[in-house]
């Protein structure tokens, strides 16, 4: 094995509402789009979102499929090449329905940060 990430899925229990978030809000490109398993164009690591059930099934049933999602998963984090970018960015995405968290403030080690949650509640960050 390679020590390397060749494939990012989002599990969800609702993968059309994810996937129009990340299409609609985020602006990913769908690639393949099927009622349990989206692919969005990203370059470099290849990004998808599968449904839980999908999971289970494939894993035989493995326990930790069935157990409810409880917290922060995962962050996915956007990279801005200003500050004003950030701050734009933000208000964007927020107005087109993303939840807002924080707005971008100067963090102590000299990046411009502002925190959003898609609709399943994972935190997600664009700096600069």
């Amino acid at each position: 094995m390679k020590a390397q990430i060749s494939l990012l899925t989002i599990l969800t229990d609702n993968v059309p509402e994810m996937a129009n978030f990340y299409e609609k809000v985020l602006g990913f490109q769908v690639e393949d789009n099927s009622e349990n398993y989206v692919a969005l164009k990203n370059d470099g690591v290849r990004f998808s979102i599968c449904s839980r059930q999908i999971m289970l099934d494939v894993t035989g049933g493995h326990a930790s499929y069935k157990e409810e999602k409880q917290g922060q998963a995962f962050e996915l984090a956007f990279p801005c090449n200003t500050p004003e970018e950030v701050m734009q960015s933000y208000k964007e995405i927020i107005e087109k329905g993303a939840t807002p968290v924080k707005e971008p403030t100067q963090m102590p080690w000299g990046q411009t940060t502002a925190f959003f949650a898609d609709p399943d509640g994972n935190i997600h960050e664009l700096f600069c």
